[in-house]
């Protein structure tokens, strides 16, 4: 078994602080705090929006159904999913109602990311990642600004100044799922394409 690190230590504190956090009401709503995951030699940190259901219940993030088709992009991209850091832009998830066993996502609010960003900022921090992959619009507005719209840069190579060297957007692959099943394969494929940019990158 690999010694820990001084970063993977630092990591690890930042996590136990962040079990106790109440900077927003959505503490009272999730389960658990959700921190990151991966170690803090990673090359790449994966950033999605909140954790779900599943993540919710579990205490780790991308777990569930979103999580497999990450694994999936990432394999057929060529990328190391042992090289990479996987973690949200906010902590604590945020839900309205109850379908059969699973209570329902809901979009978290500007407040909530202002408010989950300090832990955001110390995981970048700490890690210090070649590359930041922002997934879909609510991690990617928390890191580059509300007028960014991954539909018209996804896939780019950017300038990540104050993120990471370089910054990747692409979709979340929850709406891989959400969509037409018969137009699965042609999103997952265009996921890929996104993330073999990043690939290229580690190469």
């Amino acid at each position: 078994m690999a010694r820990a690190t001084k970063a993977d230590r630092q990591l690890r504190a930042v996590a136990e602080e962040a079990m106790g956090c109440t900077r927003c009401e959505l503490y009272r709503c999730g389960t658990q705090t959700v921190f990151g995951d991966g170690p803090a030699a990673a090359d790449v940190v994966l950033v999605g929006e909140q954790p779900g259901d599943k993540e919710d219940k579990a205490g780790e993030p991308f777990v569930g159904p979103a999580g497999r088709i990450l694994d999936q992009a990432l394999e057929q991209a060529g990328i190391d999913r042992q090289r990479t850091y996987v973690t949200n832009a906010v902590k604590h998830f945020r839900w309205e109602g109850v379908r059969g066993k699973q209570r329902i996502h809901k979009k978290p609010g500007r407040a909530h990311i202002n408010a989950c960003r300090p832990w955001l900022d110390q995981e970048l921090a700490i890690i210090e990642p070649e590359v930041v992959v922002v997934l879909g619009a609510t991690a990617a507005q928390a890191l580059l600004g509300p007028k960014f719209k991954v539909t018209e840069h996804r896939g780019e190579l950017l300038d990540g100044t104050g993120v990471a060297p370089h910054v990747v957007a692409t979709v979340h692959p929850s709406s891989i799922l959400r969509g037409p099943p018969e137009d699965r394969a042609q999103n997952l494929a265009a996921m890929v394409a996104d993330l073999r940019v990043v690939a290229g990158v580690l190469a």
